[in-house]
């Protein structure tokens, strides 16, 4: 039996969970509605980018998550370890069941730090750092600034990411401030990216190419990192795939002064173990929805967005704004007895900041058909207006818009 119940639960309560709680609340029905999320804070995470170029301080990012839940929402302050779908109901980490009728499962994305053979014991020590926590991010700016010359490497897992651009973003910077700093000149800047391109929308890779060869950083493609080591000397080991068969053929060692690791990311533990996730394939792991309504395929009760969902499609912030209202409509729809008709089309955005005061925004539907939303201006370029879009206008968007139900 369970010990509460809910009408709607939210797992998480991330950008994905309070946009998705904000909307219910704002939808004009007397709804019972909690959200588990074990965390006392609440981080906007595209701007660690900034974080780790020096550009914003860290404080910026976080706020208190008691100032984003939803009013009238029920916050339960603990972990998920278990979905049971059949008996409508999760385990949780403090040892409650919670029943739901109505469940939706937004608890993001999991770091697979120990993937990475010799990375977590060495993470912001030995010239390693990565922008993809609150606390490592500024070890980021802190190595890029003491950084005297050498070979400074960027790499990019295979699997999905959040926010696929984010692993580049942090190389342009570097270029940028090391040009500005003097000492690129005395420095070999690799790409080693587990993908085939830059970015797989065609109009915003032949940008992104293009860049990358008239600043002299060397790609290459097919390297999926699998071991730091640092002793004794600092080096970096890629299995490297073969590009028609995509098996692995072969190590390569890459020796190196500086290292910006992106960690490979997996579904959370209990999503990918319960019989939510997807069994096989590229989305093995994630919670099986159908991509255009966001309800799961098996149980018509359960829904799911964000990093967690099983979307082909890039995991941003961005794509949630799009998702959380085709959602929404379609779970009232479906109290009410009636069909989940709402479409979402795949949008998601990137903007991919290529120099400090220049961003070119990659905003795109599924299939990775390009969408700019500004139809007036050459998205393709790198823009000063759309780096004062990404530094000035997109995070009060996100405090006062997204979480609120009104963006």
């Amino acid at each position: 039996m369970s010990e509460s119940r809910h009408q709607v639960l939210i797992i998480g309560g991330g950008t994905a969970g309070i946009t998705t709680a904000a909307r219910l609340t704002r939808s004009g029905k007397k709804l019972d509605i909690a959200v588990i999320e074990p965390s006392d804070k609440h981080f906007y995470q595209p701007l660690w980018t900034l974080v780790g170029a020096g550009i914003v301080p860290k404080e910026i990012t976080v706020r208190k998550e008691a100032s984003v839940m939803p009013k009238g929402v029920t916050w339960i302050r603990d972990a998920v370890v278990e979905i049971d779908p059949d008996a409508n109901q999760v385990r949780t980490a403090g040892g409650r069941t919670i029943g739901y009728d109505y469940l939706v499962v937004a608890p993001g994305i999991q770091y697979d730090w120990d993937a990475v053979k010799g990375l977590r014991e060495t993470l912001g020590k030995n010239g390693v750092v990565t922008n993809y926590t609150y606390e490592a991010a500024p070890k980021t700016w802190e190595a890029m600034k003491n950084f005297e010359g050498g070979t400074a490497v960027f790499t990019n897992p295979l699997g999905q990411v959040k926010c696929g651009g984010a692993p580049q973003k942090v190389m342009y910077l570097a270029d940028d401030y090391w040009r500005r700093s003097g000492v690129r000149g005395k420095t070999k800047m690799i790409g080693a990216f587990a993908g085939t391109v830059m970015l797989g929308v065609p109009e915003i890779n032949k940008s992104l190419e293009r860049i990358v060869r008239q600043r002299d950083i060397e790609m290459r493609f097919y390297h999926n990192l699998v071991e730091v080591r640092t002793s004794p000397q600092k080096e970096a080991v890629f299995d490297v795939r073969d590009p028609k068969t995509g098996e692995t053929t072969h190590q390569e060692v890459i020796p190196f002064d500086f290292l910006h690791a992106t960690p490979p990311m997996k579904a959370p533990d209990f999503v990918a173990e319960s019989p939510l996730a997807v069994p096989e394939g590229p989305h093995k792991g994630y919670v099986d929805v159908d991509i255009y309504t966001l309800q799961h395929k098996r149980y018509p009760n359960v829904f799911s967005l964000g990093d967690a969902a099983a979307l082909p499609t890039a995991k941003t912030g961005a794509a949630v704004r799009k998702q959380a209202p085709k959602l929404v409509k379609n779970l009232l729809a479906v109290m009410e007895g009636k069909p989940a008709e709402a479409k979402y089309n795949g949008y998601s955005s990137c903007p991919i900041v290529t120099a400090r005061g220049r961003v070119l925004l990659g905003e795109f539907l599924y299939d990775n058909k390009y969408k700019p939303t500004f139809v007036f201006l050459d998205q393709t370029k790198e823009r000063w207006d759309m780096w004062l879009l990404k530094r000035y206008v997109l995070p009060p968007l996100y405090w006062y818009g997204m979480l609120k139900g009104l963006a």
